[in-house]
């Protein structure tokens, strides 16, 4: 008799144990999934904001009248930051890229002082670029604004198929860890359905029946999204100087958000799933529980 009871814990802790961790699995999923979200509109930003604007100053523009445009320029809300090239610099960077001493062969420095501009994301589109290009060419010390057009074109472009793609595979992915949780759910579910059974036989009531299996899923919830939140930070902090460049480890709020929603998808998931299933073998009649 003992060692029957032994074998019958057994099973029902292998039972909750596997029920777990194939939670847990699909939450950390989930978490890479949302690691994923969070850093896409970050990577998309960086990239988009490494688009450059060039505003080519006047010949004889004075020094004040360079600091004066750079603070107006700074004060904006569409620009992110300027650099001030002024003619030597321009021609030592030229030198460099060239390879070749050019300001002795031609006897003169042909170049002209410059202002790098640097633009927030959402104005480096095409369309937002064209209008500030008519804005910059108003100010008395800018003589030409040169970007570089059909490269921003092509990362606009870009941009918004890598973002279509990573919605789509998001919304399908996300489908999966529903269908995932919902099958490991009603397999746990589906191993009591003759104790569901009998304790309508004895006068249950639904919510009476429901009540327990509801509470021990969210415990399966709870218990898988610890385990997934702590196996995802454990491999992020123990890989972050190798993955400093694509995660932020310093954003506190987005690791709060995505260790959040991981224990609410979980939970309520799990939640959920019993409810249908527990309700799909209530409906059910003695003899249709062997099929």
């Amino acid at each position: 008799m003992a060692k029957e009871k032994f074998k019958l814990r057994k099973s029902l802790f292998s039972s909750y144990f596997s029920t777990t961790l194939s939670i847990s699995m699909v939450l950390f999923l989930f978490g890479l999934l949302g690691i994923l979200l969070i850093n896409t509109k970050r990577l998309t930003d960086y990239v988009m904001e490494n688009v450059g604007v060039t505003l080519i100053l006047k010949e004889n523009t004075r020094e004040v009248d360079v600091l004066k445009l750079q603070k107006t320029l700074e004060a904006t809300p569409f620009i992110k930051s300027t650099r001030f090239v002024d003619k030597e610099t321009a021609a030592q960077e030229l030198k460099k890229d060239l390879g070749e001493e050019f300001v002795d062969f031609l006897g003169y420095n042909p170049l002209l002082s410059s202002m790098d501009v640097k633009l927030r994301a959402n104005y480096a589109n095409p369309d937002s670029l064209a209008l500030l290009e008519a804005q910059f060419i108003k100010y008395p010390e800018v003589q030409e604004v040169y970007y570089q057009r059909n490269l921003v074109k092509q990362l606009h472009a870009n941009v918004k198929k890598l973002s279509l793609i990573i919605l789509v595979l998001s919304v399908l992915m996300f489908t999966i860890f529903i269908a995932l949780i919902n099958n490991t759910i009603r397999l746990s579910i589906y191993s009591k359905r003759y104790l569901i059974n009998s304790m309508q036989l004895v006068g249950a009531t639904r919510s009476f029946i429901r009540f327990p299996f509801i509470a021990k899923s969210v415990l399966h919830g709870i218990y898988g999204a610890f385990i997934a939140c702590f196996i995802l930070l454990m491999i992020f902090f123990s890989y972050q100087s190798e993955l400093k460049d694509l995660i932020d480890f310093q954003d506190s709020m987005s690791l709060a958000i995505l260790v959040c929603g991981i224990f609410i998808f979980g939970i309520f998931m799990t939640a959920l799933s019993t409810y249908f299933a527990v309700n799909k073998f209530l409906r059910m009649k003695f003899d249709q529980l062997y099929y």
